[in-house]
């Protein structure tokens, strides 16, 4: 199906940023996300379950209380959306399929939570805690627990009840997860036990809760996306700790003298793999590009990068060094690592 053409797909950035979101009028239908919901749909319907979780276009990802359906980000439904989103953030959440799937097998979790409002059985509390929780601003989650599964990035099972059940749901939901063996020995386990127990009971059973309503619908939004961009980055906002600046000026020398030696911010990127190894094993981080490990490298790399710090001495003696002070200043910092919203 050839895709719809819009007014605004010519505009540079700074236009676009002057429109309403009401004004985009991307729609779910006749994108990739319908596969992505038709896939959704087949696995739901493989477990037996009734839900089908109705979608529409939003400011973000969300499912609301009491509504057995999911709100997708209006960035998700056109590249050049897509493409500012990247600008505005540095990060596309959702743009590819797996990652795209993963979260509505999540969001799917919650909306199934509505339908049958499971959070009022008393199994389900004891094991996931109560949903009326407030939810935290920010939390700071331990990346070594065993209490609670790793599905979507930042432990975000660790965030309240309700993400435990939605994020415990999508591992269990997710074709050939192999959760048995994958949690095999961790207390998770009998959360994802309870889980199956549960669909199984509900499997073929009509919800009772059966809405269409549609919260906050992309055509109801009348903030610019300038003025939306100005609220998330705000929200998103991330400072490092002075911590930073103590142990980048323990490898590295600001000196003038060093001053036509290598920049400590092309050393770090230069080694970044390595780096990522050792913040990736002490604080259980993915190791990968783009994973939550950029998210420990980028800190380091900025500082390093505006204190215009350089890598004197030989290459290699400084690689040997700061491999040793990275993996002791990991330890030491685990706690403050983990706290970042």
């Amino acid at each position: 199906m050839p895709r719809r053409k819009y007014a605004w797909e010519k505009l540079s950035d700074d236009q676009l940023l002057k429109q309403r979101l009401s004004s985009l009028r991307v729609k779910v239908e006749g994108t990739w996300l319908e596969d992505c919901l038709g896939t959704l749909n087949e696995e739901l319907q493989a477990r037996g379950i009734r839900v089908r979780p109705h979608a529409w276009i939003s400011s973000e990802w969300f499912s609301p209380a009491d509504v057995p359906g999911i709100a997708i980000p209006f960035y998700l439904a056109h590249p050049r959306l897509m493409k500012l989103e990247k600008k505005m953030m540095l990060e596309v959440e959702g743009s590819t399929w797996s990652e795209c799937m993963a979260i509505l097998r999540h969001e799917a979790g919650h909306a199934v939570q509505h339908a049958y409002q499971l959070q009022r059985r008393r199994r389900w509390q004891q094991l996931f805690g109560p949903s009326s929780k407030h939810y935290p601003l920010y939390y700071r989650p331990n990346p070594a627990s065993r209490r609670y599964v790793q599905h979507l990035r930042r432990w975000y099972a660790q965030s309240h009840p309700d993400e435990d059940f939605a994020e415990t749901f999508a591992v269990w939901l997710r074709p050939r997860s192999n959760w048995r063996t994958r949690y095999a020995g961790w207390a998770a386990l009998k959360k994802l036990e309870y889980v199956d127990e549960l669909m199984g009971e509900i499997a073929g059973k009509r919800p009772p809760a059966t809405t269409r309503e549609r919260v906050d619908p992309l055509s109801k939004l009348s903030q610019t996306l300038g003025e939306h961009y100005q609220k998330k980055q705000a929200f998103y906002a991330f400072k490092p700790p002075k911590t930073y600046d103590r142990d980048l000026y323990r490898l590295f020398s600001g000196d003038r003298r060093h001053r036509r030696a290598q920049p400590a911010s092309i050393f770090i990127r230069r080694h970044r793999a390595q780096i990522r190894q050792l913040v990736a094993r002490w604080t259980g981080c993915s190791a990968r590009r783009g994973a939550n490990g950029s998210r420990y490298e980028t800190p380091a790399r900025t500082g390093a990068h505006a204190s215009g710090l350089r890598a004197s001495g030989l290459d290699r003696r400084i690689h040997r060094e700061a491999n040793q002070r990275m993996e002791n200043g990991i330890r030491r910092r685990e706690h403050l690592a983990c706290g970042w919203p």
